[in-house]
């Protein structure tokens, strides 16, 4: 069908304003922030919604569980999603990009930040907002007060790193600890299936332990030992910044190494029970 000039004309000025809007409000440095966090709140509820849709469809046991069952089904499936964007995105700006190369700027990499990693930090605080919304409301069933906590200072640490641009090195080196989280949910996915017994069970749980010794053990080693070589840089930051880079990977640390106990001990248990091979 042929299209009249008007019309085209018509389509081409609302395509530039609309490139304008994203421009000049959506992506410019002080709107940043704020756009991110409603980006990532909304995309938890896209993929909350969707993951309803998509599991009542393809997975047969879906509807025969209970309705707290089914909600934490599609939180997981948020997380999952999360992790996975999170993870990914934390491993490039930590090891790939020219960001935070120590020859790259003569800027105190306590202080670098980008549109893209502010961007980033945002759509992450969307979640944990929107997490720690649903752990309330339905709250014990989606987690205790020790996924309050951790949500919390997550929330405030990537925050307060997303709005001042401070420390956002350190913010990307401890959410590449979300690597762990597909992998527990997994676990919660097959324990719900009745799969408790099989090999797909107990190779998620191996994956979990090396995964968590590595992205919530050694990397937090890893994080303090970089923090220790770079004081004099860390030291210039805000007070509350300072307190931040000290003191929450301090406490996730710690509740590292007491979740990290639970594994150790349920994978042994797991193998004790299944003895035979898992080929």
């Amino acid at each position: 069908m042929a299209v009249s000039k008007g019309t085209v004309f018509t389509l081409k000025s609302y395509r530039t304003q609309a490139e304008v809007l994203v421009k000049n409000y959506i992506l410019s440095d002080p709107f940043i922030p704020y756009t991110s966090v409603v980006v990532g709140a909304l995309t938890c509820k896209l993929v909350y919604d969707l993951t309803q849709l998509i599991s009542a469809i393809y997975f047969r046991g879906y509807n025969g569980l209970t309705k707290i069952q089914r909600t934490e089904w599609k939180n997981r499936g948020v997380s999952t999603l999360h992790a996975i964007f999170i993870s990914i995105t934390s491993l490039y700006f930590v090891f790939w990009s020219d960001l935070f190369s120590e020859h790259h700027s003569a800027e105190l990499i306590t202080f670098r930040n980008s549109p893209l990693s502010t961007f980033a930090l945002g759509v992450s605080v969307g979640y944990f907002i929107s997490d720690l919304g649903m752990i309330f409301w339905l709250y014990p069933y989606l987690g205790g007060v020790e996924y309050i906590v951790h949500h919390s200072l997550s929330a405030i640490a990537v925050s307060y790193s997303m709005l001042t641009g401070e420390g956002q090195l350190y913010t990307f080196m401890v959410l590449i600890s979300e690597v762990t989280t597909p992998e527990i949910n997994m676990r919660w996915y097959l324990d719900i299936a009745g799969l408790k017994r099989s090999n797909a069970y107990l190779i998620n749980g191996i994956v979990i332990f090396f995964a968590w010794l590595v992205a919530r053990i050694l990397l937090f080693v890893y994080m303090f030992y970089h923090v220790y070589l770079h004081h004099d840089q860390v030291m210039k930051m805000h007070t509350f910044g300072f307190l931040l880079v000290y003191g929450v990977p301090s406490a996730l640390a710690t509740m590292n190494l007491m979740w990290f106990g639970k594994i150790l001990k349920g994978l042994k248990k797991t193998l004790a029970k299944k003895p035979q091979s898992i080929l």
